[in-house]
Parts: C-alpha cells; structure tokens; sequence
C-alpha cells in the first residue's frame, strides 16, 4: 500500500500547488498573495515582500505595504513596478498603496483561460502520478512481490484516487471562475 501513500501524497501537494497559483491571481479584488512572488533586492537579499513590510487591506480594492524600514519604500516600489501583476504602485513617502482596478470583460474572460490551462495543468500532474503509481504496482506484480488480485485492487483505488481529485480540480477551477466572472 506504500505505493498509494505516496500517490495520494503527490496528488495532495498537486492540488496545494494549484491553489497557491490561483491565489496569486487577481480577481478585481485586493489580495495580498498577489505580491508572494515579488523580490525586493533588500541589502543585497532578494526578501518577499511580506517578509520586510505590513501588508493589510483597508478597503476591497486596496492593499496598503508599510515598510518596516522607511529607506526601504523605493525598493519596493521598485519590485512591484518590475513584476507582472500589472498594478501600478503610489508610494507617498510612507506607505505604499496598490489600487486593484475593475476588470474589464476581456480581462477577466483572459483571466479565466488561465484558471483553465493551469487546472488543466494540475489534471496531467495527477495522470502522470497515477502512471507513476501503476507502473510501480506492475513492477511489483513482475517481481512477484504482490499477487494478481492485490494488483487489480491497487489498480483500482489509484483510479478512484484519480477520479477523485479531478473532480476537486474541477470544483476550484469553477469556483475560481465564478469569482473572476462575479461583477
């Protein structure tokens, strides 16, 4: 069953994987994860900027970054200029505001292929750890390590297994898309 544990782990870390990609998403609201994989150059280390500033959301559409050290503001300002979030900041010598505009139609039906190539993504990931786990369990069965029924029982479940967690990449996809549709 060892061969399961590790499918089912696999297929797990899979579906954190895709969640965190769709965080970083924005969806006409403000969102702190947008700026997860943003690097400021902070004395010569590139540093997250939720690692060296206070990160809060005053309003829906508004996401407010108070550097710890005031010096530092530039550089952050600098960072996020630089990324691809596609928002640009105002710094006013202190705090650094992001205003998430509204999204457009286009913007957000571009923004919805997105969420669908990257579950599409995450779908090949789980069949190529159900592969994985398959060839794994017939390497098994050729080396006589399990029996011809135990085979097609852990065939079996890996496919359940399967089954079960495109179903929930279907279920955040569509609840990712109706959060980028919503107006």
């Amino acid at each position: 069953m060892e061969v399961m544990d590790i499918a089912k782990d696999k297929m797990l870390k899979t579906i954190a994987n895709l969640n965190r990609e769709l965080s970083t998403l924005r969806a006409g609201r403000a969102n702190a994860a947008v700026l997860d994989r943003v690097l400021v150059d902070y004395y010569g280390t590139p540093t997250p900027i939720n690692q060296m500033a206070n990160i809060s959301i005053p309003e829906p559409r508004l996401l407010m970054i108070s550097d710890w050290d005031a010096s530092m503001l530039n550089a952050v300002e600098k960072a996020i200029q630089k990324s691809d979030i596609g928002i640009n900041p105002s710094n006013d010598g202190k705090v650094i505001r992001l205003v998430f505009p509204e999204l457009t139609e286009e913007r957000r039906k571009d923004l919805v292929k997105q969420v669908k190539k990257k579950g599409e993504e995450s779908k090949i990931a789980v069949r190529s750890i159900r592969r994985d786990a398959n060839e794994q369990i017939k390497k098994q069965r050729k080396d006589n390590e399990i029996t011809e029924d135990d085979q097609k029982i852990i065939e079996d479940d890996i496919q359940k297994l399967t089954d079960d967690t495109i179903k929930d990449i279907d279920i955040i996809i569509s609840d990712k898309e109706k959060e980028i549709m919503e107006v």
